[in-house]
């Protein structure tokens, strides 16, 4: 059996990374809560987690005025375009979402979210939403561009391929 290392320092991190350690753990916590968050809300909707994030991405995608697409979705959710069918299928039979021909293209179509849709969505999260900007209103305007750049300099890590060697530094706006 393996053992941790012992000596001065946490599993991950020196001692003297006791600052960052604890901006990293709160940042920990608000992702836990967050998708407890999305839990909850998907549960009060009758939809699992999949279908919510689908559900908000189309109404992300109409809320940008871009068409969002079978092939987007699966491409977003990361799954296959049988599940996006199957996901599809269970979404307008729900009443959630519609599918409607291309604009442009006759042998596709263009899924939106239907209007009942839409108030349930305004429903369940506008009042979260409007404590979580009121939270948001709070960081000082001076901090909030580290804030910013913290939590997207996070997330890119995230969303980094474990072979992507050429990793991004923090502040970096040259790319």
């Amino acid at each position: 059996m393996t053992q941790a290392p012992t000596g001065s320092s946490s599993y991950w991190f020196e001692e003297s990374d006791a600052e960052p350690r604890r901006l990293l753990e709160a940042l920990r916590t608000f992702r836990r809560a967050d998708e407890a968050m999305r839990r909850r809300a998907g549960r009060e909707m009758k939809m699992n987690l999949t279908d919510l994030r689908a559900l908000q991405h189309v109404i992300a995608c109409e809320g940008r005025d871009e068409p969002a697409t079978p092939r987007g979705l699966a491409e977003y959710l990361a799954i296959s375009t049988a599940s996006t069918t199957k996901l599809l299928d269970r979404l307008v039979a729900s009443g959630h979402l519609e599918r409607r021909p291309h604009p442009s293209d006759r042998r596709s179509v263009v899924i939106v979210a239907s209007t009942a849709a839409h108030a349930e969505v305004r429903e369940r999260l506008a009042p979260v939403h409007a404590r979580m900007l009121e939270i948001a209103r709070t960081v000082p305007v001076r901090s909030r561009p580290a804030v910013r750049d913290f939590l997207l300099a996070m997330a890119a890590e995230a969303e980094r391929e474990p072979d992507d060697v050429a990793g991004t530094v923090v502040g970096d706006t040259s790319t």
